[in-house]
């Protein structure tokens, strides 16, 4: 690069006159690439004719140039030389876009000083390169989510995404085994420094499998590219009411027949919550306020290792493992009174204990083949295992009005093992086709699990078995899937068009006394979902697309168990067998303008949208259950923006405004309309002596979650800095989070005749300190990045 730059300074010192040779440099996803050094030299003796270096959009221009027979090079850090023999005519000349294929380049002799930028909007999929976030530290990847580009989490932790429900969560290519308060859990063992990326797909092509309503969200985790042995090592601590401490090792040895590559991640401490319900209920008043503590202990652990047989061959295996324990408290005072009463009637206490031990471990093998003439094939075999230990301890008291006295009191305790088994088959083939790529593949996916939920009640300091009360659901599921995918360039036009057919084969079984007339429900049907994209590239700076897709949202598992159990004296959950899925039709315009500059416009039609209700049951008790209760439109408009407004200032900002309309088709289900607003900003400011100062903040006006709670606005005000030791060896990062406490909700729903005002939180204010240690070689070469086949569903794991 000082050669390069040496030379620029030489040339650009000598004018001569001529005409003007331009373009635009871009990676393989569509990326620009800056400091790109650009040359003209002589085919005779390879003498330098002319050079120049792209800016930051990827723009280059040679001027002066005579006509006459060039050799043309572009040349770039971790690139491969980009050469062309030019056979120049005197007039002006547009390249258009040059795209570089990355390859090996030695470090030593150069200084890297440009960056990834924090946000890639590509054609399809946006990344948020959250390694180039300070304001990540001590956070985690749950956390980090709301900070990404169009999404929101509400108060469940349901993930929205341009308005919608149901995303897929994938980790390195891979859908999660976990859902609800496990993947809540799991998602918060991630620390996000150790996440490189997050990726946002909210139109996947048909070769991904298509549930998932609102797209997919890929967690990217680091994963070291260098030659060599390499490796990172960060340890942090996070304070809110109490410390929780973190820290991640994760190395890389590279050689040229093979790559061990591994990652070690925890996390443990306390953290604490709160969740207030003013239910009213055939005008009885019940207010709860909950408070909990949660301490956990988490352990991730990744070892993977990738053989090159030879330049086409390559097979790697992969073993995925997440560990748990955790302890909670739940301190749960519920005021009950008629609505007519002066005085309340009585008070409900209940001191809830869980104990809970979980494991996730899934293992990959995989096969690649690909060779220069456009043929591809990718085979992976998978299999998942589930394990949960969950005991819970439910004292409820009932005492008098001034709480002197105890009128009732009920003991239970409940152990709720599930163990859930998944093995998949899948295989990807693309070759070159009538000027394009066509792709095939298929995919066969094999659930069981096994839920049991026994409960036992305390009398005279003995647990007592209550058959009643207790039961069995087993559930087996086989999705046998198929598809086709097809995409060509034409000059300024590509065009991606595919379709997926999925045959869905499910049983569940339920074991109990109690009398239930669904005991077992089965099920077959089959499902064609469609997809399609159209991309024009109107000139170097101007790009648009139209896509298209059909997606499919599956109950979880649990949501399906008809089994009723008991949450507390006054609340119990129910599953739905009859439940059934929800599908979504997306189709999604977007401009993008200089590579930075992007906006879209989506439509959505959502049918058979299910939603989590209370429901009420006499005068005093409800029932949680999943039940399909409106058709949902979603308008939204988009914006993201990211630019350098001086050397030392960048921002960034990400905008999303949609309307969501459900109509309903419950009789029960109030029609809803609702008019949202999200917005993410960043400021980063680099300051003397190296230091680095991030301010950043997210918002969210009123919105409608899960179809049901009407919520009041929130957001947070967050606070880092950075600053980098001994060559740079060694990062430090401090950070404060929600600053101003707005993260926590609040919230308002109604269904039949049964009315809730709510709010909850945590301890989202917090202080956070890391420190991380880079050691290893300094060599660059990309490692193989590859998708596993246990994906749709891993995701559906209720909890």
């Amino acid at each position: 690069m000082r050669r390069a730059v040496t030379l620029l300074f030489l040339v650009l010192g000598t004018w001569t006159f001529g005409q003007t040779i331009k373009g635009t440099i871009i990676t393989e996803s569509g990326t620009p690439v800056p400091y790109a050094a650009v040359t003209l030299n002589s085919p005779l003796d390879n003498s330098l004719i002319k050079a120049t270096i792209s800016n930051e959009e990827g723009e280059f221009e040679l001027k002066g140039i005579l006509d006459g027979e060039y050799s043309f090079t572009v040349s770039s850090i971790g690139y491969a030389d980009f050469k062309k023999k030019l056979n120049y005519d005197g007039n002006p000349l547009d390249m258009g876009l040059i795209t570089l294929v990355e390859s090996t380049q030695n470090l030593k002799e150069v200084t890297v000083t440009a960056e990834k930028p924090m946000v890639q909007v590509l054609a399809d999929k946006t990344v948020f390169n959250v390694e180039n976030t300070i304001n990540a530290t001590g956070t985690s990847a749950f956390e980090l989510l709301r900070k990404a580009p169009g999404v929101i989490v509400d108060n469940n932790g349901s993930i929205i995404v341009e308005g919608k429900t149901g995303v897929q969560i994938f980790i390195d290519g891979k859908l999660s085994v976990l859902q609800g308060e496990d993947l809540i859990n799991y998602l918060e063992s991630l620390q996000a420094t150790d996440i490189e990326s997050i990726e946002i797909i909210t139109q996947p092509s048909s070769k991904y499998d298509a549930a998932g309503n609102a797209g997919i969200i890929n967690l990217k985790l680091k994963k070291d590219k260098s030659l060599g042995t390499n490796g990172t090592y960060t340890s942090g601590l996070t304070n809110g009411d109490f410390a929780r401490f973190n820290s991640s090792l994760n190395f890389n040895n590279r050689g040229k027949k093979g790559n061990l590559y591994g990652t070690y991640s925890n996390r443990f401490g306390k953290s604490t919550g709160f969740i207030n319900l003013n239910r009213t209920q055939e005008q009885v008043q019940f207010d709860s306020r909950a408070n909990s503590v949660f301490d956990r202990n988490s352990n991730n652990l990744k070892l993977g290792y990738d053989y090159y047989v030879n330049n086409k061959n390559t097979i790697g295996a992969m073993f995925n493992g997440n560990f748990n324990n955790g302890f909670s408290t739940n301190n749960t005072r519920t005021p009950i009174q008629a609505l007519t009463a002066a005085e309340i009637d009585s008070v409900l206490v209940a001191l809830n204990q869980t104990d809970n031990t979980s494991y996730n471990v899934n293992a990959n093998v995989n096969y690649r083949y690909t060779d220069t003439l456009g043929y591809s094939i990718n085979v992976d075999l998978d299999y998942g295992k589930y394990n949960s230990d969950r005991n819970a301890y439910l004292p409820n008291t009932y005492y008098n009005g001034d709480e002197s006295q105890i009128l009732n009191q009920r003991i239970t305790l409940q152990e709720t093992p599930i163990d859930i088994i998944i093995t998949t088959v899948k295989a990807d083939y693309e070759q070159n086709f009538l000027k394009g790529k066509l792709g095939v593949g298929f995919k066969f996916a094999w659930v069981n699990t096994d839920n049991t939920f026994d409960v036992f009640n305390e009398l005279n300091g003995q647990n007592v078995f209550d058959p009643l009360q207790s039961n069995v659901f087993e559930y087996d599921e086989n999705v046998n899937a198929a598809y086709f995918n097809y995409n060509r360039k034409w000059g300024k036009w590509n065009v991606q068009m595919g379709l997926r057919m999925e045959n869905t084969i499910s049983d569940g079984k339920l074991e109990s006394i109690q009398e239930n007339a669904n005991e077992r429900v089965e099920r077959n049907y089959t499902d064609f979902f469609p997809s399609g994209g159209l991309t024009f590239q109107l000139n170097r700076k101007n790009q648009f697309a139209l896509t298209y897709s059909k997606r499919i949202q599956r109950p979880n598992y649990q949501s399906l168990n008809p089994f009723e159990y008991k949450l507390d004296e006054l609340s119990f959950r129910k599953g739905n067998p009859f439940l059934q899925p929800q599908y979504t039709d997306n189709v999604k315009l977007s401009h993008t303008f200089n590579y930075r500059l992007t906006t879209s416009l989506s439509y959505s039609y959502i049918s058979d949208f299910f939603a989590q209700v209370t429901v009420a049951e006499g005068q005093s008790t409800n029932f949680l259950t999943t039940l399909n209760v409106a058709d949902q439109e979603v308008i939204n408009l988009g914006v993201s923006y990211p630019k350098k407004i001086y050397e030392w200032w960048n921002i960034y900002f990400s905008l999303n405004a949609y309307i969501s309309d459900y109509k309903p088709t419950s009789p029960e289900f109030l029609a809803v309309k609702q008019e949202t607003l999200s917005f993410y900003a960043q400021n980063t400011f680099s300051l003397p002596k190296g230091l680095k100062m991030e301010i950043s903040g997210w918002y969210s006006s009123p919105s409608i979650w899960g179809g049901t709670y009407e919520t009041g606005s929130l957001g947070s005000l967050n606070l880092a800095f950075q600053k980098k030791f001994f060559n740079d060896k060694v990062t430090g990062r401090l950070a404060f989070n929600d600053i101003l406490y707005t993260v926590p909700w609040r919230g308002q729903t109604q269904f039949g005749n049964l009315f809730i005002d709510g709010n909850g939180g945590s301890d989202s204010r917090q202080m956070a300190f890391s420190f991380t240690y880079d050691f290893g070689r300094n060599e660059i070469k990309k490692a193989r990045k590859r998708k596993t086949g246990l994906e749709d569903e891993n995701k559906r794991i209720g909890s």
